[in-house]
C-alpha cells in the first residue's frame, strides 16, 4: 500500500513539474509572439499590400471565387505561413475548397448540433483591452458519448463563424479561456481536440490572439501529451496555462475587470454561443 501511495505521490509530482514548465513555457512564447508581431508592423504596409495583391492574382487564376474574398483574409493567411506567397495561396485554395463542401449552405444550422448545444459548453462575453471577443470553452461538459465526431466538427465551425461575425470593426482576432474545471478521462477527445485543431489552424488561421487555459488538473498533462505535436509553432506561442492562485490577477492583465467573465471575479454574465 505504502508503496501505491509513493508511486501515485511521484506521479502527482512529474504532471505538476510538467504543468508548471508548460505554464513557464507559455509565457516565454507569449513575449516572442508579441515580439515577432511588433517585427511585422515595422515591415511596413506597402509590402504587404504588395504581397496581398501577388497573392490575389495567382489565387484568381485557379478559382474566380477568391474575387469575393478580402485583402483581409488574405492578409491573415499569408501572415500564416510567414508572409510566402506559395504556401499562404495553396493555404487559402484548400480553405475556399473545403467551405464549399463543408459549409454549401454558407452556415451549420444549430439543428445539426444539437446534441452540442445543449451541454452549454462554448459561451461568450465582452472584449479584451484591444476590443478582441472573449470566449469560454469549459472542457469538463464536454461529453464525447453524445454525438459523433462530425456533429463535434460542426459544432467548433458554427462557433468560430459566431465568433467571426461578432467581431467588432476594425478586429480579426478573438481571446480564449479553456476552462478545464471538472475535466477528467471521460471528457477526454483526442480526435475532437485534433479535428478542432486542424479546423482552427487551417481554416481560421489568425484569429486566435490568446488561448489561456485554467482549472487545469494534473491528468490533463496526459491527454496535452497526445495533443501538442499537432499545435503548430504559432499557435502554441498563444497559450498560456494559468496556475489557479494567479488566475484572476493574469486575466485582468489583458481583459478589464468590467468585461472579465463573472466566474472568474469579473462583472459580466457568459452568455451561451447560441444567444450571442
Amino acid at each position: 500500500m505504502d508503496k501505491e501511495k509513493k508511486l501515485k505521490q511521484t506521479q502527482e509530482e512529474e504532471e505538476e513539474m510538467e504543468f508548471k514548465d508548460c505554464e513557464n513555457h507559455s509565457q516565454q512564447a507569449q513575449q516572442e509572439e508579441e515580439e515577432e508581431e511588433k517585427v511585422k508592423i515595422e515591415i511596413g504596409d506597402e509590402i504587404i499590400r504588395s504581397k496581398i495583391g501577388i497573392m490575389r492574382a495567382l489565387a484568381e487564376r485557379d478559382d474566380p471565387s477568391v474575387k469575393e474574398v478580402d485583402d483581409f483574409m488574405i492578409r491573415r493567411f499569408l501572415r500564416a505561413r510567414d508572409l510566402d506567397i506559395e504556401k499562404a495561396n495553396t493555404m487559402l485554395l484548400k480553405y475556399l475548397s473545403w467551405r464549399r463542401t463543408f459549409l454549401p449552405k454558407g452556415f451549420v444550422s444549430e439543428s445539426e448540433i444539437s446534441n452540442q448545444l445543449a451541454d452549454n459548453k462554448l459561451c461568450m462575453q465582452g472584449v479584451d483591452k484591444q476590443g478582441r471577443p472573449i470566449v469560454v470553452a469549459f472542457g469538463g461538459r464536454h461529453k464525447p458519448t453524445k454525438g459523433n465526431l462530425e456533429e463535434v466538427k460542426r459544432f467548433v465551425v458554427y462557433g468560430l463563424e459566431k465568433i467571426c461575425a461578432r467581431m467588432p470593426r476594425g478586429q480579426e482576432k478573438f481571446v480564449a479561456i479553456g476552462d478545464l474545471e471538472g475535466w477528467g478521462y471521460s471528457n477526454s477527445d483526442i480526435r475532437a481536440y485534433v479535428a478542432s485543431l486542424s479546423i482552427l489552424q487551417d481554416c481560421y488561421p489568425e484569429r486566435l490572439a490568446k488561448l489561456f487555459i485554467v482549472h487545469v488538473p494534473y491528468i490533463f498533462m496526459t491527454a496535452w501529451k497526445v495533443v501538442y505535436p499537432f499545435i503548430d509553432s504559432r499557435t502554441k506561442k498563444k497559450i498560456i496555462f494559468v496556475e489557479n492562485k494567479k488566475l484572476k490577477s493574469t486575466l485582468l492583465n489583458d481583459i478589464d475587470e468590467s468585461q472579465l467573465p463573472d466566474i472568474y471575479g469579473g462583472k459580466l454574465p457568459l452568455v451561451p454561443i447560441e444567444n450571442c
